[in-house]
């Protein structure tokens, strides 16, 4: 993508790119937000000769550039103090799993083949008493002088009318391995491994626990990234960058 960039706008060096969520390798992203700073004189001249504003000219000109799983449905212009990261008020993940292998289609690559039915109202049990705002150092990758305290806002399973199953996951934001994890806890109780309430008792014991596995790659989609009115990025991004704490902490 910076490279692209540097091509369609004829930089002498590539733009740094922000952007809005984590997706490991192997993971998917439909709805990803990304922000770079570029010279005046270069986002005017996008357009070149040509009508058009700057901001079809470059969407598609990065059209031609991209590989073909590399898609800008969008280019525009925003504040000096739009941060796609910081800015954010939430981010939406899909997890999807084929659990029969009638529903496994081979041209689905953000798909997870699963080879044991899943129990999804057991499932959805455990997600929903991990909803809410905690310390989810449980299901975190620990990072020095981070926090892992974040508002899981939404988090539900279903079985669709495809027979594919499917989580919705959505929260202020995401530590490391935090979806995966979550997932990962939750096809256990599926599998009728553990207990609905087992989740929930290790998000309690705030401690990663060895016997939750981090669910592959593949199966997880960044669907979407919100953000507040424009008058509110900057604020946002200020309150996004605190240290936070739970009640009843102080720190």
């Amino acid at each position: 993508m910076e490279a692209a960039l540097t091509t369609a706008l004829r930089l002498p060096e590539p733009p740094r790119l922000t952007v809005a969520g984590r997706t490991d390798s192997g993971v998917h992203a439909r709805g990803q937000v990304a922000h770079t700073d570029v010279p005046a004189d270069a986002w005017a001249g996008a357009a070149g000769r040509s009508t058009r504003t700057p901001e079809a000219a470059l969407t598609d000109r990065l059209a031609a550039l991209l590989p073909t799983d590399v898609v800008v449905q969008r280019v525009r212009r925003t504040q000096p103090d739009f941060d796609a990261r910081f800015s954010a008020i939430w981010r939406r993940y899909a997890y999807r799993i084929a659990d029969d292998v009638a529903h496994r289609d081979p041209l689905r690559r953000d798909v997870l083949w699963h080879r044991r039915g899943l129990d999804v109202t057991a499932m959805a049990e455990a997600a929903r008493r991990l909803r809410g705002e905690h310390d989810f150092a449980a299901f975190c990758r620990p990072r020095e002088g981070a926090t892992t305290i974040r508002e899981l806002q939404t988090f539900a399973w279903e079985r669709t009318s495809a027979g594919t199953v499917s989580a919705h996951v959505r929260a202020d934001a995401f530590c490391h391995s935090m979806v995966r994890a979550l997932v990962g806890a939750c096809l256990a109780v599926g599998e009728a491994r553990r207990p609905p309430q087992w989740p929930a008792e290790v998000l309690a014991a705030g401690e990663r626990n060895h016997a939750v596995t981090v669910a592959p790659a593949r199966g997880l989609t960044l669907e979407e990234v919100g953000y507040p009115p424009a008058s509110s990025f900057a604020a946002r991004a200020a309150h996004t960058r605190r240290v936070r704490t739970l009640p009843g902490e102080t720190g």
